[in-house]
């Protein structure tokens, strides 16, 4: 008889705390499914444990996610299964900040370049970048900082 791959062995209260994860139904749904797959996977289950095939079919997921979960309770234990997994990068800041957004509607209100009616969304990027209030800006984004402000200064282009 082969070994089995990452048997789990679930002690009472272990088993009490996962049923009481998918009872209550306020856990977040991968929470609530990680303890489902460690509850089917007990040796110790009334009625014996399933196969991986077994869980997977009956959960309606992928054989490795459970494989995966079975490994990380084998290898780090239960809170490591059920805690969210810490974040390695922290997010991103934006690029656009009040300050720049402040510069873009002044300059959208300033007088627009010579030869030119009105300032248009492409030349209040370019100039934005040209004046360095950034590195780079699509129109998109200064239409959007101005709708944001409420600034209609702006002549879009129509298309026929």
């Amino acid at each position: 008889m082969s070994k089995k791959q990452y048997p789990v062995y679930l002690s009472v209260e272990e088993r009490n705390m996962l049923r009481a994860i998918v009872s209550k139904g306020t856990a977040p749904e991968i929470t609530m499914r990680r303890a489902q797959i460690l509850l089917l996977s007990d040796e110790h289950r009334s009625g014996g444990n399933k196969t991986f095939v077994e869980i997977a079919d009956e959960l309606q997921i992928h054989v490795n996610t459970v494989l995966n979960i079975r490994k990380t309770f084998a290898r780090q234990g239960l809170q490591e299964v059920i805690r969210r997994k810490k974040r390695m990068k922290p997010p991103v800041p934006p690029k656009v900040t009040n300050e720049l957004e402040a510069q873009i509607v002044a300059l959208s209100r300033s007088e627009p370049p010579s030869g030119k009616s009105r300032w248009s969304l492409r030349l209040l990027a370019n100039k934005a970048i040209e004046l360095e209030y950034i590195d780079s800006i699509s129109y998109d984004t200064v239409d959007r900082i101005l709708k944001k402000r409420g600034t209609a200064a702006v002549q879009k282009r129509s298309y026929p």
